[in-house]
Formats: structure tokens, C-alpha cells, sequence
């Protein structure tokens, strides 16, 4: 067997700096970006998705931006083909890939090699689904399977759909099929991190920034294309609160207000993927190291690379 090649994610929840930092570790460890995020995927959402700006694009390669249209459907299973393929042609270019997003389900498909599910849509079931109440759905995923309703946001309704149609087509819980096959990496995983308040005080920054460069002009471009506003695409944060705007269901001031709460919500969310008790992660509390104390990590682990490699 080969030797294990190097992977580095950096992980945490929205808003911690995962983007500035990583961008910065790549440039000195002659390392490209794979982006785990399920929503940087799209093609003309650049400032709701806070996707790296050109200049930073050229600084740096990046992956698994801009790869379907926000009507195309791309799966999970698609983003970890994907994923595995550019980690691959980084490492033959002698490059460290650095694994960036807050996207737990793709970074778990990519780390831990998760299988999954060969169920093929169902399209007529998925109708049927899509027009019971979102609770009720939930639910009824709590019943047929516990464990993967814990890793689900009760208000990713897409997620909660498939999960039940594989349930049901299946006749197993969805969480006994995603079996791990664990890719030949040797990964070193940095968790970043802040105490709530302070990161909650960022979001409401970043929220507002996005505002500003134009995230309600884009969100009227998606639509005025034709993007359907209940596209999965268009259920992500800030798309979805924007949209109900400009179609009339509520006002401006209410939109920004719900956008802020459910940005804090989403990140309690990404806190049950990412567990701050997870010993596989190297945790930094970003109120008390810096970031030549994360620089320092990865130096190490790289340093130990090489060791291994003669």
C-alpha cells in the first residue's frame, strides 16, 4: 500500500475565520483549497455563500466552487467523487490539500469515507413529502431513525425528504447504510473556534457585510433567471430570508432579523458535527491563540510528513 498522503481540514462553524486562516496556511505550505461547503457549489452565489473572491482565487487554487447551476441537482455522493479527485491531483502535484468548510456531511464524506446510499430518487414520493408540514416531517425521521435526525437541521427539509426516501426504500434506517470506508489520508483536523457571544457578534458583522456588497441584488438576479425561490439552492441561509422579501412575505428589517437568528441557530447546529469533546480535532479558541500557534500545528504535522515519507 501506498503511503498515507497528507490531508488538512480546517473546521468550525460559520463566521470563526476558517476562509482567512486557511488561505493563509495554503500560501505558505504550497497548499490548494477544497471547499466543503454545500453551498459554494453554485454558480452565481458568491456573496450569500461568502465565496473567496477572485484575488483570493488567484493567490491560491481552490476547488468545488462553481460546479452546477442552483437549479442542477448535485449530490453527496457527487461532491466526495469530486472532492476525492482534486485531492488526488493536488498530491500528484506535490501540493498539501487543505480541506475547508463547515459543511459537516461533506467533510464527513470526505474524512471518514462515508458510503452512500445507492437509493435512487424517487421523484413521485419526493412530491408527496414536500407537501406535509416541515415538522411533521422531522418527526416522522425521529421515529424511522434517531441517529440521523440528530445530524440533520430540522429546517434542511431537503435532507429530512431524502433521508425518509431512503428509509422507506430501503426498509433500514439511512444511518445503517452510510458505512465508513476510511480513505487513505493521514489527516490532521483544526478546529477553530469562539466563545458563543463573540461569534454570534460576528455574524451579525458578517450579515450586515453581505448586506452591503450586495446580497439582496443577488438574490434578485437568481430570481429574475428564473431560480425558483423553493430550489434547494435557494433554501440556504440568507437566500431564502432575502427572497421571502422580495416577493412581498415580509419585510426588509424582519428578513435581516431572522437571517441573524437562524446564522446563530445554524452554528448550534454545526457544533453537534464539529464537538468541541472530539479528541480526532485540534481544537483553537481564537479569543486567546493566534494564528502562528495553528501555523505551528500544521508545521509540526507536515514536518512529521516528511519523516514518515523517508
Amino acid at each position: 500500500m501506498m503511503p498515507a498522503q497528507p490531508l488538512i481540514a480546517i473546521l468550525g462553524p460559520t463566521a470563526v475565520g476558517k476562509s482567512a486562516l486557511a488561505l493563509n496556511l495554503a500560501r505558505e505550505f504550497r497548499g490548494e483549497i477544497v471547499s466543503a461547503d454545500s453551498r459554494q457549489v453554485y454558480r452565481g452565489m458568491d456573496i450569500g455563500t461568502a465565496k473567496p473572491s477572485a484575488d483570493e482565487r488567484r493567490a491560491v487554487p481552490h476547488h468545488l466552487l462553481d460546479v452546477v447551476d442552483p437549479d442542477e441537482e448535485f449530490t453527496l455522493a457527487q461532491y466526495q467523487a469530486r472532492a476525492y479527485a482534486a485531492i488526488a491531483e493536488i498530491h500528484a502535484r506535490g501540493h498539501i490539500p487543505f480541506l475547508v468548510g463547515g459543511s459537516g456531511l461533506y467533510v464527513r464524506a470526505v474524512l471518514e469515507g462515508l458510503a452512500i446510499p445507492r437509493v435512487a430518487p424517487n421523484r413521485a414520493r419526493r412530491a408527496e413529502l414536500q407537501r406535509q408540514a416541515p415538522a411533521a416531517l422531522y418527526a416522522r425521521l425521529q421515529q424511522l431513525d434517531p441517529r440521523a435526525a440528530a445530524q440533520i437541521d430540522p429546517r434542511n427539509t431537503r435532507r429530512v425528504i431524502r433521508a425518509l426516501e431512503v428509509c422507506e426504500s430501503a426498509g433500514k434506517p439511512i444511518s445503517a447504510l452510510q458505512t465508513l470506508a476510511a480513505p487513505n489520508y493521514r489527516i490532521l483536523r483544526i478546529g477553530l473556534t469562539l466563545p458563543r457571544q463573540e461569534l454570534y457578534r460576528r455574524i451579525n458583522i458578517r450579515v450586515d457585510a453581505m448586506l452591503a456588497a450586495g446580497l439582496v441584488d443577488e438574490v434578485r438576479a437568481l430570481l429574475v433567471r428564473g431560480y425558483a425561490p423553493d430550489l434547494p439552492a435557494m433554501s440556504g441561509l440568507g437566500y431564502r430570508h432575502i427572497a421571502a422579501y422580495l416577493r412581498g412575505k415580509t419585510s426588509y428589517e424582519e428578513a435581516v432579523r431572522v437571517l441573524k437568528r437562524d446564522t446563530r441557530r445554524f452554528v448550534h447546529h454545526q457544533y453537534s458535527w464539529f464537538r468541541l469533546d472530539d479528541a480526532r480535532i485540534c481544537w483553537f479558541d481564537l479569543s486567546v491563540a493566534t494564528d502562528a500557534d495553528v501555523r505551528a500545528r500544521v508545521a509540526q504535522f507536515l514536518a512529521e510528513q516528511a519523516t514518515t515519507d523517508r
